[in-house]
Formats: structure tokens, sequence, C-alpha cells
């Protein structure tokens, strides 16, 4: 037995007051972006996000019953006693939170067939299914591009194709007018269909700008991403991601996209590919090359073309990052950009690293503002 004297009650204050403060002090603290002490690698080997993928799933044949006749001396009940083939498997789509991208899939996804039936009754082996993993939001297209599956919660599940039911055996075919039945039935052959698979969202950040605004620069920069950086136009063909991890626990997703250029919403360069990757973007954030004349003319045409795709993008919450600041001519256009736009303006220099710490810091508050918020209400809605 335990008493419970006046010094534990003395202590037992004292370890509330300091968690309250502890909590009081928590609640203050701005989170901050942390650096990875792991060195990147140096192979060869950048890896793009995929978020949309054109696959033929097929499923599997069921097995073939079997035609036998059990023979045994002195035995007048033997008979027909071939067994049925097992049912193929499924090609099912399952949503989870341990992949990310599509990346992973291929052109053709195949289910496993039933097996065959055998002597003495025995039946084939049915195939296991076939799960493929899915991020979560996965959306599901037919052929035809109308949509008929939303894999939005986790561990969902999308048949995609079926396998075929395993054929019958001579013994099931046995009645009062056909004591020794010699036919049995072929496997049924699987379901093939083709799908398109697009990721709903891609990353909580999207960095949009013209080519060579120092997009891949900046995701190298705040993240351990590996995209390809060269001084050239359409360095970057597909959207690379990286993650920014905070002390707070947080982990921030910003997607590379593809160069934009003046009549992307005609398909025109990437096009309308290009407009698609922008939609699965929660926040847009525009990179915009301080160095050039004029660069809030640059800003006036992303913001024209994402109008002209979807209205509904100019509604998310946006950001104007002035790159290149370390040049001379930057620093002459900075104030006149500034006046220019209604959008908060951060000025930095990817390359040199300046200003960074700064931009991170608003990427969090912008990301604590509008997509965490959301982000509850929408589980505590579903709840």
């Amino acid at each position: 037995m335990f008493s419970v004297s006046g010094r534990n009650c003395v202590t037992w204050s004292i370890i509330r007051y300091a968690l309250q403060r502890h909590s009081a002090c928590m609640s203050d603290h701005t989170a901050t972006a942390l650096r990875s002490k792991k060195g990147k690698s140096d192979r060869n080997m950048p890896q793009h996000f995929v978020d949309v993928r054109r696959v033929r799933a097929i499923g599997g044949k069921g097995g073939d019953g079997a035609i036998s006749f059990l023979q045994l001396w002195a035995n007048e009940t033997a008979g027909p006693d071939g067994g049925d083939g097992g049912n193929g498997g499924h090609v099912v789509f399952q949503a989870t939170q341990n992949v990310r991208d599509l990346r992973h899939l291929t052109s053709v996804l195949r289910a496993q067939d039933g097996e065959k039936g055998y002597s003495k009754d025995c039946h084939g082996k049915s195939a296991d299914h076939a799960v493929i993993q899915v991020p979560i939001g996965t959306i599901i297209k037919d052929s035809t591009g109308k949509v008929i599956g939303d894999l939005k919660d986790e561990s969902t599940m999308f048949v995609a194709a079926r396998g075929g039911a395993g054929g019958r055996g001579n013994h099931f075919f046995i009645s009062d007018t056909l004591q020794a039945p010699k036919i049995a039935e072929y496997g049924a052959e699987g379901e093939e269909l083709q799908y398109l698979l697009e990721v709903r969202s891609m990353a909580h950040i999207g960095l949009i700008g013209f080519p060579n605004a120092g997009k891949s620069t900046l995701l190298q920069a705040i993240s351990r991403a590996r995209p390809k950086i060269a001084p050239y136009p359409f360095t970057t063909l597909k959207p690379h991601l990286g993650v920014i991890q905070y002390d707070d626990y947080d982990q921030i997703a910003v997607a590379d996209l593809p160069g934009l250029i003046p009549g992307s919403h005609l398909n025109r360069g990437l096009g309308i590919q290009f407009l698609k990757h922008a939609e699965r973007c929660a926040v847009l954030l525009y990179l915009l090359d301080l160095a050039t004349p004029e660069p809030w003319t640059h800003l006036e045409v992303l913001q024209f073309e994402l109008s002209q795709f979807s209205p509904e993008l100019l509604q998310r919450p946006q950001l104007v990052v002035a790159n290149k600041l370390d040049l001379p001519e930057a620093k002459v256009n900075l104030p006149l950009l500034q006046r220019q736009t209604d959008l908060p303006v951060i000025s930095i220099s990817a390359k040199m690293g300046t200003n960074l710490k700064e931009l991170l810091k608003v990427i969090k508050e912008v990301y604590d503002e509008n997509v965490k918020t959301d982000d509850e209400n929408s589980s505590v809605d579903s709840f």
C-alpha cells in the first residue's frame, strides 16, 4: 500500500506546473525546417514523380477440368473422378499510404492462372489475387475517360479485372442417363480491361515558373531531391518530388513541375500535361527570374495560363518567390515587382542559399493555415 504524503503532493504540483509551462512554450514555438546531415547519393539515378499511368489489367485464367476414370479391381462403384479446375486470380487496386506515386506500376498487370483439376476428385488450387498498391486519392478511369473509381480512403479496393472460373471435371456431369461422361469444361478466360490511373494530389506545394527560372535548383536546395540541373530550357520534363521536414514532425511535399510557356493551355510546349500536374498541388508557388526584364509579366502569363485551363486554380493559396537575387539586375527589379502584384513576394537566391530560411518559414505558415487545416477538417467530417 502506498500513502500520499504532503511531500508527494508538492512534487506532483511542481511537475504539473512544469508541464503547463512546457505546453505553453510549445504552442508559441514556430516550427523550423530540419537540415539533413546525411549526404546525398552520388548515383546518377534521379527519380521523377509519376502521377498518371495507363495500364492493362488481365485476370487469371481458370484451370481446366480433368477427365479421369478410377479403375479398381472388383470395385463396381469406381467411375469418373475428374476434379474441377481452380479459379483465376483477380487484379485488385488497393489504396495505401505506403506508396506515393505510380512509378512502380507496369503497363500490364496480370493475375495468376488457376490450377487444373486432377484425378481422384482432386480440385485444382484457386490462384491468389494480384493486389496492386496505389496511393490514397487515386482516380480510376476506363478507356472512354469516365471516372469509375475513387480510392480516397485507406485500404479501399477496386476490382480491375476478374479472374475466370475454373472448369468442371467429368465427375460433375454424372447423371442417371450418363454414368461415364467423357466431357469436361475448359477454364474461363479472365477479364482484360484498360484503365487510366491518376493521382489526385501530387504535393502540398507546386513550383510553377518559366523554363530556367531555377525551380530544380530551389528544390535541390531545400530538400534531398536531385533533379537534373542544366543551363538550357526544359531541363525538367517530368515532375520531381522533394520533402521538407520540420521539427514538429510535419513533412511538406514540394513538386518541381516542368516549365510553362505562353500558350500552354493550347497544348504548346508540355501544355495540358503540365497544367494537369499543377492541378494536383494544393498551394501554387510562382518562381520568377528577377534578372529578366520586367519579371512581373511572367507572373501575369503564368496566372493567365492557369485561369484558361481551370479558373479554380487561381482560388488556391498563391505565393511569389523572386529568384536569382545574387545578380545585379535582380536588385533593381525587386521593388518594381513588389509594386506590380498584391501577392506576397519573397526574394531568394536558390544557388547561393540567400533567404531560404525565411522561405521555409513562410511555406510552413501557408501549409498550417490552408493544407493542414483542410486535412484536419476533412478527417473530422469523415469520422
